[in-house]
């Protein structure tokens, strides 16, 4: 299902529950009670839970958001660091040179062409891919430098190694949701609650407090719906991108 039509699903059902429930209280209110009434305690609790809620979302909007960026921050560290690596080697002789370029290319271009997908589709980095990663520290590692150009470069290139593998690692860490179930009861309950305080407030049947009402609930329907679509920084909404790899490893294989 497509995310905009779960988008409009989500804003247009808010909108139905408010006209419901204005329309039952309105035909079951006492004739002789007046919506102008409203106790000044129900007004200020109103006002502090709305403001209260909020603060919630922004700051939960504000976190997706950020895990959102440093997840693409994972992306182009890992991916900047294969590029040295792949540089640096041009001082290794040609055998050596050529497999490690070539073993570095079919590790990104399986991590753009199909790791991205099962990331994307399963919420975790597959198992081939830290294979072909394993083959890359291995080429690294084991060779032994043979003049003193060569070892100056030697530990620089397991430096870049060790980057790579601690932003693979962190990339796989940020593949899944990054909000708590615990958060995301807090921010369901506080949307019903923030939408049921304005029945307290007596809303008569006009047109429009109707329309005040059913756009209030649509935002809150659209904000949690636009945390949903970020807490996933590789699957849903504005994904994490590929593209520092593309740019990178312009030539990757298919």
């Amino acid at each position: 299902m497509s995310e905009w039509l779960v988008l409009a699903l989500a804003m247009g059902a808010a909108c139905v529950v408010v006209l419901i429930v204005t329309l039952v209280r309105h035909r079951t209110a006492r004739e002789n009670g007046d919506p102008s009434e409203t106790p000044d305690v129900i007004e200020y609790m109103t006002m502090m839970i709305g403001v209260v809620y909020a603060i919630v979302l922004g700051l939960a909007i504000a976190g997706v958001w950020e895990g959102r960026g440093v997840a693409q921050d994972h992306v182009q560290a890992e991916a900047q660091a294969l590029h040295e690596i792949s540089q640096r080697v041009r001082v290794y002789p040609p055998d050596v040179r050529d497999r490690i370029r070539g073993d570095v290319d079919a590790y990104v271009g399986y991590v753009v062409t199909t790791e991205w997908k099962t990331m994307a589709d399963q919420t975790r980095v597959t198992v081939k891919g830290g294979r072909l990663f394993d083959r890359i520290r291995a080429d690294v590692t084991d060779y032994e430098p043979r003049t003193d150009f060569e070892a100056q470069a030697y530990q620089p290139l397991v430096d870049q190694v060790t980057v790579a593998d601690a932003a693979r690692n962190s990339r796989a860490d940020s593949t899944g949701a990054t909000m708590p179930g615990v958060v995301w009861f807090g921010l369901t309950a506080g949307g019903v609650v923030t939408v049921g305080m304005v029945f307290a407030l007596q809303i008569r049947r006009t047109l429009r407090e109707l329309i005040l009402a059913g756009l209030f609930s649509s935002l809150i329907a659209f904000l949690l719906f636009l945390i949903w679509d970020f807490d996933a920084p590789y699957s849903r909404g504005i994904t994490a991108s590929a593209e520092p790899f593309t740019a990178l490893f312009p030539n990757l294989p298919g």
